[in-house]
């Protein structure tokens, strides 16, 4: 029997990070004054390790840690930005597209809703999308849990691909 291809797809991504002393912390591919850094091999940005997952697990084409190992010292640091935007790419090669995003990130600190329209924008240019494309959203925690004690920001994303 023939396989049928779903012309859109969805997919959904996670990840959280703990905060490291010493800034700026980076999110969304924005650096934002700060004097915590979200601690991970790459440059620690919660909200563009979720995208990645989405958009990758949409695709079924694997997850983050796949692409980029953190056991490959050629990650060490590296801009998340990029990393979607390689993960992008690889999307195009199997011939899917990104539609739309959509991102909670949560957080205590720092308010999103300052740095929006900038997140908004770099993920976009990664994506090869409009702004409008790109929703991207803050929550508190309500004192709870990890993030509620300030500990660290988890971030989740949902993608919407096509065919290309």
């Amino acid at each position: 029997m023939a396989e049928r291809r779903l012309a859109v797809r969805s997919g959904i991504g996670y990840d959280s990070h703990r905060f490291a002393p010493g800034g700026p912390l980076i999110l969304g591919g924005v650096r934002i004054p700060s004097d915590v850094h979200l601690h991970g091999h790459s440059d620690g940005d919660a909200a563009a390790h979720a995208i990645t997952d989405a958009i990758l697990g949409a695709a079924a084409l694997g997850d983050i840690g796949e692409m980029f190992a953190d056991t490959d010292a050629a990650n060490a640091g590296r801009d998340s930005i990029e990393m979607l935007s390689l993960a992008n790419g690889r999307l195009a090669s199997n011939g899917w597209r990104v539609a739309q995003v959509d991102v909670v990130v949560i957080a205590e600190t720092p308010r999103i809703a300052t740095h929006r329209d900038a997140m908004r924008d770099r993920v976009a240019s990664a994506l090869g999308i409009a702004r409008d494309d790109v929703s991207i959203k803050g929550k508190t925690n309500e004192s709870m849990g990890f993030v509620g004690r300030g500990e660290g920001i988890a971030c989740i994303a949902t993608a919407t691909i096509v065919a290309a």
